[in-house]
């Protein structure tokens, strides 16, 4: 899986990521001689790719990266949400590769990856990626929201909308009209909106997910199948307290406000 972000200090470099979920001051976060982490976790960023959202912090972070780059200790690359110019400075002078406007969620500890900073390139090795589609299903003003037996091979025990794995040969939009008839007993017509894929990351996998909604009359009843344990007709507000699928409701507020 490559993904695209944005050059901040050229070159290439290919190791393994150790992350951090909080924003990294190198003053006081990283010991400049030996690369061990201060914060958050125990570790070394020495011969690692870096991943964190973002700096903060004194500007003399810079130069505790440089200090890395003497010691030998620096890490191969840095990855972040969003550059800040602290850490960009410092990756200038030390001539550490670094790439930003990435989605760190994606990347987890342990992955192996491959940096292109040249051309703002992640390229993750070893995850599969899975094209599905996703869909909300309108039944009057509400809309249809299931739920994922604990045994489910992916996100169980969460909510989710309807959404199954495209097969070969088929269009994101086919996807979605099969798994709606599979999983609720219901044929629908041509989607009443879409909007660009949504990409998550579950363990080994990242799902390129295709979102769309759907409506059908007030009143039409689910018959769900075996995949899920049971069916609710949801507002916007019924989702709060429920564990849900990343993303979901994300995908709900946006196609909603389509019709």
């Amino acid at each position: 899986m490559i993904l695209q972000g944005r050059t901040i200090s050229r070159g290439k470099a290919v190791g393994e990521v150790i992350k951090l979920e909080e924003p990294l001051s190198f003053l006081g976060g990283v010991d400049g001689a030996t690369g061990e982490l201060r914060v958050e976790k125990e570790g070394n960023v020495a011969d690692r790719v870096l991943v964190f959202p973002r700096g903060k912090g004194s500007t003399v972070g810079s130069f505790v990266m440089y200090d890395l780059m003497v010691h030998g200790k620096a890490p191969f690359a840095v990855i972040n949400s969003s550059a800040e110019t602290i850490v960009a400075t410092g990756a200038v002078i030390s001539s550490i590769p670094m790439i930003d406007s990435v989605d760190v969620d994606l990347l987890h500890d342990g992955d192996k990856v491959i940096v292109d900073a040249d051309r703002g390139t992640v390229d993750i090795i070893d995850v599969n990626v899975i094209e599905c589609s996703s869909s909300v299903l309108m039944i009057g003003d509400r809309f249809l929201m299931l739920h994922r037996p604990s045994t489910a091979r992916s996100y169980p025990g969460r909510w989710s909308l309807v959404s199954g794995k495209m097969e070969d040969g088929e269009s994101p939009e086919d996807t979605a009209r099969r798994e709606i008839m599979e999983e609720t007993g219901i044929m629908v017509g041509e989607s009443s909106g879409t909007m660009d894929a949504l990409i998550v990351r579950e363990n080994d996998v990242i799902w390129k997910v295709h979102p769309f909604i759907f409506t059908v009359p007030d009143g039409t009843v689910p018959r769900i199948n075996s995949e899920n344990t049971e069916y609710r007709l949801c507002s916007i507000d019924d989702l709060d307290g429920l564990e849900l699928v990343p993303l979901t409701k994300d995908a709900i507020v946006k196609l909603t406000g389509m019709i």
